[in-house]
C-alpha cells in the first residue's frame, strides 16, 4: 500500500512539475497620460507612431536609439527643426526610411489613414494635436475604434505641469523607466534649485521677441509656454497684458513704450533664410554673434534701455518643445537675477543634460553681450 502511495505521489509530482516551471505570462505595462487616461499595453512598445515628429526630442532623452522604435512620425520635425533632424540623421541613418504620417503641426495636416496602416503598438499624440486643453479630440476615438491604443503627452501647452507625467508615461510604455527616473531627478532638481533662489525677489519686466530678425517686429508669446519659462525664472512677461492669446504680434511702438528691463530674442536655424537670429545645434558662435549684432542694431530695438544696459540676450527657440527647457529656464534665471545665480553655470547644466541625449547637443544655444 505504501509503495502504491509512493508511486501516486511521484506521478502527481511529475504532473505538477510543468506548472511549477512554466514561465509566468508577460505582464502588461500601463501608465496615465496628461488627459488622465490610463493606457495599457501587453508589453513595452516596439512600434510607436509620433503624431508630431518633434516628440522624438523627448524620446531621445530616455532611449539610446529612439529611431529603432519609431514606426512613423509627423514631417513637422524635419521642417521646423532642421538642426536637430540633421543630428539624428547623422547618428541614425535609418531615420530616412521612417514613413511620415502627414505634417503633424495641426490636426488638418495629420493623416489618420497613413498612421493606422503602420499598425503601431501605440499612437502618441501631443495634447495640441489630440484636442483642446480641456479634453480629447476626435483622433483618440478614431484610433481606439481601430484597436490602436493612444497616449497623449505635452511639452508645449503646459510644459511645467505636463513634462513629468509625459516623460514618465513614455518611459513606462517603452521599458525605459530607469533612465527616465534619472532624467526626472535631474529635471526636477534643477527646477527646485531655481525656485528656491528666486523666492521673494522682485520680478523684472521681460519681453520675448520670438523668431527675431525675420518678419515684421514683433512676434511674442502671451500666456503659455515661454511665458511659463519667464515666470519660473523669476521674471514678468510684459506681453501677457498686451496679447489676448498664447501668441501674437506686438508693434515696435508698443515695445518701445513698454521699454522692458530685459529683452530676449529667440532664433534658430529656421531663421537663416530670413536673415534672422540663427542659433541652434551645430551653429558656430561667430554666425550667432553676427545675427545678434544685426538684430540689436535695428531701428527701434537699438533704442531699448535693455540694449544700452546690456540686458539683451538671445535664446534657441526650440528649447520650447522639449524637456531641455529646464536649461533655458536656468539660463533665463541667471540673466534676470545674476546675483542670485553667480555660482550657477548653465553650460555645465547643458552638459549634464547632454549625457541623457541620443544625439550631440553642441552648438550656440544662447548668446549675450
Amino acid at each position: 500500500m505504501s509503495a502504491l502511495l509512493s508511486r501516486r505521489t511521484v506521478m502527481l509530482g511529475a504532473l505538477a512539475a510543468p506548472a511549477l516551471i512554466r514561465p509566468a505570462r508577460a505582464q502588461g505595462v500601463s501608465a496615465t497620460d496628461v488627459l488622465g487616461r490610463k493606457v495599457t499595453l501587453p508589453a513595452p512598445a516596439k512600434r510607436i507612431v509620433l503624431g508630431q515628429g518633434r516628440q522624438i526630442n523627448a524620446l531621445g532623452l530616455i532611449h539610446p536609439d529612439p529611431v529603432s522604435i519609431v514606426a512613423g512620425w509627423g514631417s513637422d520635425y524635419r521642417r521646423q527643426s532642421p538642426d536637430t533632424f540633421a543630428r539624428y540623421q547623422e547618428r541614425f541613418p535609418a531615420i530616412e526610411t521612417v514613413p511620415f504620417v502627414g505634417d503633424g503641426a495641426t490636426a488638418g495636416g495629420f493623416s489618420f489613414e497613413q498612421a493606422i496602416t503602420l499598425a503601431p503598438d501605440i499612437m502618441v499624440l501631443s495634447r495640441s494635436l489630440a484636442g483642446t486643453r480641456t479634453g480629447p479630440g476626435d483622433l483618440i476615438e478614431r484610433f481606439e475604434a481601430a484597436g490602436i491604443p493612444v497616449a497623449v503627452i505635452d511639452f508645449f501647452l503646459d510644459p511645467l505641469k505636463d513634462t513629468v507625467p509625459s516623460l514618465r508615461l513614455l518611459g513606462r510604455l517603452t521599458g525605459r523607466e530607469e533612465q527616465t527616473e534619472n532624467l526626472l531627478s535631474f529635471y526636477e532638481g534643477r527646477l527646485r534649485r531655481i525656485a528656491e533662489r528666486i523666492r521673494d525677489v522682485p520680478a523684472p519686466s521681460v519681453f520675448i521677441h520670438a523668431h527675431a530678425g525675420g518678419a515684421e517686429c514683433c512676434m511674442s508669446p502671451g500666456r503659455g509656454t515661454l511665458d511659463d519659462f519667464i515666470t519660473a525664472a523669476g521674471g514678468r512677461n510684459i506681453a501677457t497684458r498686451l496679447l489676448p492669446g498664447a501668441t501674437g504680434q506686438i508693434s515696435l511702438e508698443q515695445l518701445i513704450i513698454s521699454d522692458p528691463q530685459v529683452y530676449v530674442a529667440t532664433g534658430g536655424t529656421h531663421m537663416a533664410k530670413q536673415g534672422g537670429l540663427v542659433l541652434g545645434l551645430g551653429v558656430d558662435r561667430s554666425t550667432a554673434e553676427e545675427g545678434f549684432r544685426r538684430l540689436l542694431a535695428k531701428p527701434g530695438i537699438a533704442t531699448l534701455k535693455a540694449v544700452s544696459e546690456k540686458r539683451a540676450y538671445g535664446l534657441w527657440h526650440l528649447f520650447n518643445d522639449t524637456p531641455l527647457h529646464v536649461v533655458a529656464i536656468e539660463r533665463l534665471a541667471k540673466w534676470l537675477h545674476p546675483e542670485r545665480f553667480a555660482d550657477i553655470d548653465p553650460t555645465a547644466t547643458m552638459a549634464e543634460a547632454t549625457s541623457f541625449s541620443a544625439i550631440p547637443l553642441d552648438g550656440t544655444l544662447w548668446i549675450e553681450p
